[in-house]
């Protein structure tokens, strides 16, 4: 089973690239893309954050019209120009859960996630899922879905 940390992530102001169509190579493309132009701006180092979320579910949401934006964490002190979109994420409760970033291992996670949160008192709150990498994590193949969660029982 997997082992889920409840933490609370604060507001992150990032940058991001949105990627619309069928969730897979073209999600790996819109990262890259991100990780070039943070290379080019210098924000591409090693505290860097870099966070995915998946804006729609694709078992109710046509292929086609599935939303995938690739962001990475700006400094608050950061002057943004308009080369890629920005957008400030509210923080919040959240699981976590650290998983292998494989195409199985995420295959995974997913069919695990919601049960471990049911079963922990805890339930899925309606604000995007996000994948989150940072420190070590790219290099080591591991990324952390964080689901946003509430007690039970609360609005």
């Amino acid at each position: 089973m997997m082992k889920m940390i409840v933490e609370v992530l604060p507001s992150y102001r990032i940058a991001y690239v949105r990627q619309v169509g069928p969730y897979g190579p073209a999600n790996i493309q819109a990262m890259e893309k991100l990780k070039q132009w943070a290379r080019e701006k210098k924000l591409f180092t090693e505290s860097a954050i870099l966070l995915a979320f998946p804006q729609d579910n694709p078992e109710t949401t046509l292929p086609e019209a599935c939303r995938y934006d690739a962001g990475i964490v700006l400094p608050k002190d950061y002057q943004m120009d308009d080369s890629l979109c920005e957008n400030e994420l509210s923080g919040g409760q959240y699981a976590v859960f650290k998983v292998n970033h494989t195409v199985e291992g995420v295959q995974r996670a997913w069919a695990e996630i919601f049960p471990a949160i049911q079963n922990s008192g805890y339930q899925i709150d309606n604000k995007p899922i996000i994948e989150r990498y940072a420190g070590d994590m790219m290099a080591n193949e591991f990324c952390e879905l964080c689901v946003p969660v509430k007690e039970e029982g609360r609005v």
